[in-house]
């Protein structure tokens, strides 16, 4: 009788294991997204429901862009708005000291205005600070004013490791105005990195079955196609409705994959070699989403190389046609970085093949000769 309660006990023990394994946290989306032609300036009631006093984070050139914008907060709803830059990096220290400013100006609400770094710096304040976060992009480079999660880097810019946070921002305001001030290259970048979520999520979701799993990833094909479809159009012809569709696709559609995805749709080779090449500063000229253009063909190359793959082969083609029509770079040279000896080359290598990395999500071995024969010929017949 012992043994059988005992038993009994047990099952229900790994029952109880098996469903809490079962239980899945997904950060979807923002809480709430405004978007459109000068909202920003239309926002101020949903932004003060947050709080009427603001850590705002930013770049130096994103602040001077942004301040003005953001001055009817003080002059029309009594608010108090303390700026600050993320500056030197979004780093462990900037973020230390961001938090001491947040608390200093006795900060209701942190508001992230900027590029990626600029939002994640703001998003992992708030989290750390519990405070609530808005994301006003100034650019359309990334999905980072829609996501929750912040990458970390040191102070001289090399990428060291992801947080994920609990929660996407408590608001987003896309204002299109604000956006088409950025120079033409963000959006290129923009398309660059968002082109990834299908090329990278379409491998580390493997076989699965799961509902969310599977529209997640055909919400990354839907994006890369209308990317295919519409960039050209939109990269000539600014605040126009392809552009402004563009802009949705790079910002908030890119975020969406993420977030239905979850830990199923992951980063995989392309932002490995990105986080690699953050480790030399010859790459710190270039955004984000063009250096993880450049690792989307190196992971398909991979693909190609030890996978076998000849649908890698022909969506590597594709993308090279695609690269040259809108300026994205698919070789080393093309982003000035054809000076780095083998021995860095090899450096490179092995840090995209660190343990750790997401290259690993790739269904085969990678090692650190694949890697470099991988990065030198991205544009092979």
């Amino acid at each position: 009788m012992t043994e059988s309660k005992s038993t009994s006990q047990q099952g229900q023990q790994l029952t109880q294991t098996s469903q809490q394994n079962q239980i899945l946290h997904l950060q979807v989306a923002p809480g709430r997204i405004i978007k459109g032609e000068n909202c920003l300036a239309a926002s101020g009631d949903v932004i003060t429901t947050l709080g009427r006093r603001f850590l705002v984070v930013g770049g130096q050139k994103s602040l001077s862009v942004v301040r003005p914008r953001l001055q009817f907060l003080e002059t029309e709803y009594d608010c108090h708005c303390h700026y600050q830059s993320y500056y030197p990096n979004c780093s462990e220290g900037t973020i230390e000291r961001l938090c001491q400013e947040a608390k200093s100006c006795q900060a209701e609400a942190v508001i992230g205005a900027g590029g990626g770094k600029a939002l994640d710096t703001a998003k992992l304040v708030a989290h750390k600070c519990r405070l609530p976060v808005i994301t006003i992009p100034t650019s359309a480079a990334t999905c980072a004013a829609w996501t929750a999660l912040s990458n970390i880097y040191s102070e001289e810019g090399a990428f060291q490791y992801d947080v994920p946070l609990g929660q996407c921002p408590n608001v987003l305001i896309l204002d299109y105005n604000l956006v088409a001030t950025a120079p033409r290259a963000t959006l290129v970048a923009g398309i660059g990195d968002a082109l990834a979520k299908w090329y990278e999520s379409s491998v580390s979701s493997g076989n699965s079955t799961a509902s969310l799993t599977i529209a997640a990833v055909q919400q990354a094909r839907v994006l890369r196609d209308i990317l295919f479809q519409k960039a050209e159009e939109a990269l000539a012809n600014p605040l126009t409705s392809p552009w402004e569709e563009v802009v949705d696709a790079t910002v908030l559609l890119a975020g969406i994959s993420g977030g239905l995805g979850g830990a199923s749709c992951r980063t995989v080779g392309a932002h490995a070699i990105h986080n690699a090449l953050t480790h030399f500063p010859e790459s710190h000229r270039h955004l984000h989403g063009a250096i993880v253009a450049y690792g989307i063909l190196v992971q398909l190359r991979l693909e190609e190389i030890i996978g076998h793959s000849q649908l890698a082969a022909a969506a590597r083609k594709q993308l090279l046609k695609f690269y040259n029509n809108i300026g994205l770079p698919s070789t080393l040279e093309q982003l000035g970085l054809n000076n780095l000896t083998l021995g860095q080359l090899r450096s490179c290598a092995e840090i995209a093949c660190k343990p750790e990395s997401d290259i690993h999500r790739l269904p085969f071995p990678v090692t650190v000769d694949s890697v470099v024969a991988a990065m030198v010929s991205t544009t092979v017949d």
